[in-house]
């Protein structure tokens, strides 16, 4: 299983306690709270697998967000997509769909230009909320011994925002323009 801690917020959130270390941290707003995210993969065949991924929120002792998602890779096209139903507090369960498509501009598959997309549904299918992003990523295996680390900026379509991912073998940081960050610990 994965499981990871986050701590997150705005700008504004550089500002306040930023020596806590627990697992799964997000600061959104004037409130903090430990987030414990979890992701279990099942194989289903070489191609196939169902993912199942939960956010439990420790100030309010309830799961704020669930998905089962089926996931498939064609091989010959170098691309995931999914499928599945999506709970989260603001608005319940829903259906999802998404789909990611590497394209390499490197020989050795160093540097990728990264498309994906996905969309939303309500349980009526009347509400479709779809999103996507481009991105320029480059992995850099061995950047000190036993560390790999991967650069990713990329553009939210949707939204209009530019971001910066850096993810090295068990920690991801994450910033966008609107002064958005996320720090990300995987244990």
């Amino acid at each position: 299983m994965e499981t990871s801690l986050r701590y997150g917020g705005d700008s504004t959130a550089l500002r306040v306690n930023t020596n806590k270390k627990p697992p799964t941290v997000r600061y959104v707003g004037d409130t903090s709270a430990l987030k414990i995210h979890a992701k279990q993969k099942f194989r289903i065949d070489s191609n196939t697998r169902l993912q199942l991924h939960g956010e439990l929120d420790t100030r309010i002792g309830a799961p704020t967000f669930f998905s089962a998602i089926l996931r498939y890779f064609p091989p010959e096209l170098s691309a995931k997509i999914g499928a599945g139903l999506q709970y989260d507090r603001r608005e319940k369960l829903h259906y999802t769909m998404h789909g990611k498509k590497s394209f390499p501009l490197t020989p050795d598959g160093a540097v990728n230009f990264v498309v994906k997309g996905r969309c939303d549904l309500d349980k009526e299918f009347k509400q479709p909320t779809p999103s996507g992003a481009a991105e320029l990523v480059w992995n850099i295996l061995d950047f000190q011994k036993d560390q790999d680390v991967t650069v990713k900026v990329g553009y939210e379509i949707s939204d209009k925002i530019p971001y910066v991912k850096v993810m090295e073998n068990n920690w991801t940081f994450s910033v966008n323009t609107n002064g958005k960050w996320n720090v990300k610990y995987n244990l």
